[in-house]
Formats: C-alpha cells, structure tokens, sequence
C-alpha cells in the first residue's frame, strides 16, 4: 500500500529570529478563489471610505504678510524654501518645514507683481508697479538657520527704473535671461540696466509671462486684450497670436510635454492647449465658478494647481475636464496666487487674506516615513481604487466632495445658465435654413481667431 506524505523542509517555513513575520503560503490559482472579485471590490469600497476619513490636506497658514499675497516664486536649490510677494511691497523667503519667514527683502515702493529665481537659484528677481526691476542675492537657509544676520540680504544688487509699470516676470529654465510683462514685452540680461531686447503687438497690457521648459528662447504670454501670443528670442518678431472671447489671467507650461501649454482664464475655465495646433483647446477644464487667477503643474506633468477668485483651490488631471480635488477653507478669501512644491507632494496657496496656505497634493496621503510594507499596502489599495472606480458606490464615495454654500448654489445657478443658452441655441438651429448655423465644438467656441 503506498502513502502519500506531505514533506516539507523546515527552512522554508521556519523563522530565523522571533521578530520576523510569519511565512504564509497561498495557492493563487482562480479555481481555488472563487470569490476574488467580490472580497476585492469591498477592498475598493472599504478603501473609499477611508481615504475620505483621513483626508486631512490643510497642514497650516503662514502668516506675516501686512497686505494680499499677490506673486509667488520657488526656489530651485531648496526643496523647502518658497518667495512670497505681496500688494505693499513686501517681499519674504519662507521655510515650509517650519512656516516662518527666513528673510524679507523691503525695497518696493507699490505692489509686487512679479517674483522668480535664476536658474542656479542664487538670484531673485522681483518687479512691481513702481516700474522698478530688483535683483536679490538669495540667502541659503542653512546659513539663516544659525547665528547670522540678513542685513547682507535686505539690499538688492541692482535696481533698474524703467518707464512703465511691471505686471509679470520670469526667468529662462536654461539661460542667462529674463522676461518682464508689462506695457510690451522687455527680454533683460542680469548685467544690463536696460533691456536687449523688446517685443510688442498691440498696444494692451501684458499680464502674463511664462518662459518654455524645453526650448529655452521660446516664451508665451496673456495680454488684457485677450490675447495669448507665443514668441521666440531668435526672430525679431512675435510668431503667433491667439485671440479669446475672455481675458487669460496666467499660464503654465507642462514641464513634461513642454509642446502644451494651460491657460487659466476669465470664464472660469482653463484651457490646454498644443502651440502645434491653436485653432482648438486639447482639453476644457471646467470646474470653478468665478474668474481663474492663477495656474502651476506639478513637477510630473500630470496634473496642475488653479487658485480662483470663488475662494477656492482646484487640481485638475492634465488631461481631465474636472477637477479631481477642491481645497477651501472659511477664512481663506481670494486666491492670486498657487504653487507646486519642486517634489509635488504639497502647494501653498496666497490669498487676499494676507496668508499663505500649505496643503497636501494628495489630501489622505500619510506624513512622515512609510514602512515598506504600509506603501505597498497603499499601492495595492490605490490599484483596487483604480479597477473598480466605474462601479456606482466606489464612483460615489471617490467623487463626492462638500462644497461651500455659497459655491454650491453658484455652480447651481451656471449649470442653469449653460442649460437654458444650450436650449436657446438648439431652437435657433430648428428654425433656421438647413446648415446655417453649423453646431461650434466646445473647443472652438472660446477662439475668437489666430495670427499668424
């Protein structure tokens, strides 16, 4: 008679020290889980429920400011440290590990409308109203962490007075120059008093100005005559323009796909865009319910910050058309100005009320160090999130965000408005000549028209 014996070798199930962790053995093959899907989908739902319970994305305000936070700016060199600008002149570096001001820059003598760092990080650049360019030596924070004093700090390297107020500025991502927005468009060289170069279309203010992370010379800006115009430092003359129904108050560049480009505008949208191909947006990303101020991607490309003057803070998928995630709180009043941390794990937010804000990218996500195991317990949840997120109760649970009253009612209200102008439209084209009102994509409908 034969016996069959399960034999194994002790090293494989045995510990080598007390604190180790148990072996587990698990046979994956389907036939023996018949109920994989359904313990899986009430991981998903379970899932849900607690990242709502743990969204926590407020870490603390920063205070110090005396008036609106108007410009901000991050610093290449430090992971921690961010510039602030403010309506009465007032520039500050701060620290975001400890939320406090590590130096000021007084000097101004109107609002700062314009703030960046050079490339390598050891020069700021500031401008404002009082038609005046500064350039700052910037302090290393280590070096304010000990004994020293900021009086080397709180005296620009060189002012430069020119004729008409500044509105905007910013620093090539690999190069010696800057562009400051104000009446035209002025490129300026740290060395010189004067600009090397001008550029203008148009007689309207430019409010905007924002060098291409991938080709160096190439620059966009937004002007109040609704216009985004795209230029190139080696031709003597702008190369594109683009004229929209509302005002572009910012935009960023996509640092991963430096070919696309968002504009924050006035009709509470923003708009992607691919500088290849301009008659359309890519995407509309359609959210807020007042006018868009400001705009950041993310260090990865994949989503973007937009801060607005409904009083609340908006990040979006770059390729989505809604946001994913809403910040506000009760006393946070206007948004001006957003940021992405230089490691995208958390944005600072200046508002009219005198504070920057810091908050968590992802609003459940963990702070401090994570065990091995708890990431790639999180990871497994995330793909578990990700694979049953058209179910109806995960999709509810996920989606569900509470929103202000006074938001709530006016998303209401712009929902109604789009329905009834929607209706209004389609009774036109019932009664009128066949293909005489053709039906406008809603990529197109914003575009006034391009020049070339």
């Amino acid at each position: 008679m034969k016996v069959k014996v399960i034999s194994r070798s002790t090293e494989e199930f045995t510990r080598e020290r007390s604190q180790d962790l148990q072996k587990v053995f698990r046979n994956y093959d389907p036939k023996l889980r018949t109920h994989e899907k359904a313990v899986e989908y009430t991981r998903a739902l379970n899932a849900a429920k607690l990242e709502k319970i743990f969204a926590r994305p407020f870490i603390g305000a920063m205070d110090g400011h005396i008036d609106a936070v108007s410009c901000m700016a991050k610093n290449p060199n430090h992971l921690k440290g961010i510039f602030s600008g403010s309506m009465d002149g007032d520039i500050r570096l701060w620290d975001i590990a400890t939320r406090k001001t590590v130096c000021q820059f007084p000097g101004h003598q109107g609002a700062v409308r314009g703030l960046t760092s050079s490339t390598d990080g050891e020069m700021l650049i500031s401008c404002g109203t009082d038609c005046t360019v500064r350039l700052w030596k910037v302090p290393l924070l280590k070096m304010m962490d000990s004994s020293e004093s900021d009086e080397d700090y709180s005296k620009p390297l060189a002012v430069y007075v020119w004729k008409h107020a500044f509105w905007a500025v910013d620093h090539q991502w690999d190069g010696p120059f800057f562009a400051t927005a104000g009446s035209q468009v002025d490129i300026w060289d740290h060395n010189r008093s004067e600009p090397i170069n001008t550029f203008e279309w148009g007689k309207d203010t430019v409010i905007s100005v924002r060098f291409n992370p991938g080709e160096p010379d190439v620059l966009a800006t937004s002007a109040s005559d609704r216009s985004i115009t795209l230029y190139d430092l080696r031709m003597s003359s702008p190369v594109r323009k683009l004229i929209m129904r509302t005002k572009t108050n910012a935009i960023c560049w996509n640092p991963m796909e430096p070919m696309n480009f968002t504009a924050a505008n006035e009709d509470c949208s923003c708009y992607s865009y691919d500088t290849r191909k301009l008659d359309e947006a890519k995407v509309v990303h359609k959210d807020h319910v007042s006018a868009v101020m400001d705009i950041d991607y993310s260090p990865t490309g994949r989503e973007f910050v937009t801060g607005s003057y409904d009083r609340t803070v908006r990040i979006f998928p770059y390729n989505g058309d809604h946001s994913r995630e809403i910040y506000h709180t009760k006393r946070m009043q206007r948004v001006f100005c957003v940021r992405y941390s230089c490691d995208g794990s958390y944005l600072i937010s200046g508002s009219d009320d005198t504070n920057l804000r810091l908050w968590k990218a992802k609003s459940s996500e963990q702070m401090g160090v994570l065990l091995p195991r708890e990431r790639k317990k999180q990871e497994y949840l995330d793909a578990v999130k990700e694979r049953y997120k058209h179910l109806p109760e995960v999709k509810r649970i996920v989606r569900h965000r509470h929103l202000p009253k006074p938001i709530y009612k006016a998303a209401a209200l712009r929902r109604t408005m789009i329905e009834a102008e929607n209706k209004r439209d389609q009774k036109r084209r019932a009664h009128s000549a066949p293909g005489s009102m053709p039906v406008q994509p809603f990529r197109k409908r914003r575009i006034i028209k391009e020049d070339e």
